[in-house]
């Protein structure tokens, strides 16, 4: 028998759930990994560059191929189930059964016919966190659905579905990043996305540091949050610049086309081609195995999202102050599309558990609310894999 690690638990639970509510074994087992964005925030949608990792937290999905098309799909986070025929999809209300039957019906504009399956899902990605819960759920179903359809699994093209499903079914504009990441990571690395080609380049962890999700305890909900808000006034700048995307220009042209930009539309434009410019430094830095350097840079980006993009908060921010003033970190920022929900940090590697209790105890002291930290190693992106049988019960 495995060790008892977190992915078997997982795994155990979704046993026992599965027997429970389809009265069967399940075939597979799919993973699809939250992220955390260590650079390189609102770019996407600008055509610009990000610099997520995958984590080693994840949605685990058990499934079992039907033979007709009926879908059934248990979660244990929402202790819900949703059942639905491929051949008769509609819209509904927003819930988390939208991003599945958003992932059938992106399958069908492609030409696929997905068969029906069963599924329970768990997992151990705090919903609404800014770690991407959603993409992960993307993925997962992608992933599952691709396998009941007999489609070849091409990560990045299943990524571009993901971003399809958000944008026209669920009505969240989103860029690439979060359902890249998903579907791309790699153990031990981030990775540098160009959101215009779609292309990646490894970039190795600082080997003498960790990354650590600082959770505020604060949640948003994204679809009726300021990002579309965000979005349409960094389209509003980069049009008054002459330019499709903020992606193209530099501090050269913002300067020049300040006097025609209202002061808002300045700010916004700001943060992006400055972001732009750190993601790009970051990715060196990581190559160069410089910590100290990305954390500097990590920082510059908080403070950018802080004071021109305006989507912090006063937690993001108590979080990260207190972060910054321990001496084991390199550098800290909110993470995610902001108001609320997580902030990421880069510490000394050692130093880990001096770092968690001091900053958890300072953060609550400030704030009244008690936080989560989880110390995080970089994971791969989506898979699945055989179901291990040794975890059905007797």
């Amino acid at each position: 028998m495995r060790a008892e690690n977190p992915s078997t638990i997982l795994e155990q639970e979704l046993s026992r759930q599965f027997k429970q509510h389809f009265d069967s074994i399940p075939e597979l087992v799919v993973t699809s990994p939250g992220r955390v964005n260590i650079i390189g925030e609102y770019t996407d949608f600008n055509d610009g560059f990000v610099l997520p990792m995958a984590i080693d937290r994840s949605l685990m999905m058990a499934i079992k191929k039907r033979t007709d098309d009926l879908i059934r799909v248990y979660s244990t986070e929402f202790n819900a189930e949703i059942s639905f025929t491929s051949s008769s999809l509609r819209k509904g209300e927003f819930s988390w059964g939208e991003y599945i039957t958003g992932c059938i019906w992106v399958l069908q504009q492609m030409g696929h016919t997905p068969c029906g399956f069963d599924m329970v899902i768990t997992g151990n990605i705090p919903v609404g966190a800014s770690l991407s819960s959603s993409a992960a759920l993307e993925l997962g179903i992608l992933r599952a659905a691709t396998y009941t359809a007999g489609i070849d699994w091409q990560p990045m093209k299943m990524a571009i579905l993901g971003q399809r499903v958000e944008n026209e079914w669920v009505g969240m504009n989103c860029g690439i990043m979060d359902q890249a990441i998903c579907a791309c990571g790699r153990k031990d690395h981030a990775l540098l996305i160009d959101c215009r080609d779609h292309s990646s380049t490894l970039c190795p962890l600082p080997k003498k540091s960790t990354i650590i999700i600082l959770d505020t305890g604060t949640r948003r909900g994204l679809v009726d949050s300021a990002y579309n808000e965000r979005r349409a006034q960094c389209f509003e700048a980069a049009g008054k610049m002459n330019i499709a995307y903020l992606r193209d220009g530099n501090e050269e042209m913002l300067e020049q086309f300040r006097p025609q930009l209202s002061p808002l539309a300045y700010l916004r434009a700001k943060h992006i081609i400055l972001e732009n410019d750190r993601v790009l430094q970051a990715a060196k830095a990581m190559q160069n195995d410089a910590g100290h350097e990305l954390g500097r840079l990590m920082y510059e980006s908080h403070c950018s999202l802080r004071d021109d993009f305006d989507v912090s908060g006063t937690a993001l921010n108590t979080m990260v102050e207190c972060a910054m003033e321990h001496s084991a970190c390199l550098g800290a920022r909110m993470t995610g599309a902001g108001f609320a929900g997580c902030a990421v940090a880069l510490v000394e590697k050692g130093r880990e558990k001096d770092f968690v209790e001091e900053v958890s105890s300072a953060y609550a002291a400030r704030m009244q609310t008690e936080p989560r930290l989880y110390v995080c190693q970089a994971a791969d992106g989506t898979g699945i894999q055989p179901f291990d049988q040794e975890l059905v019960e007797k």
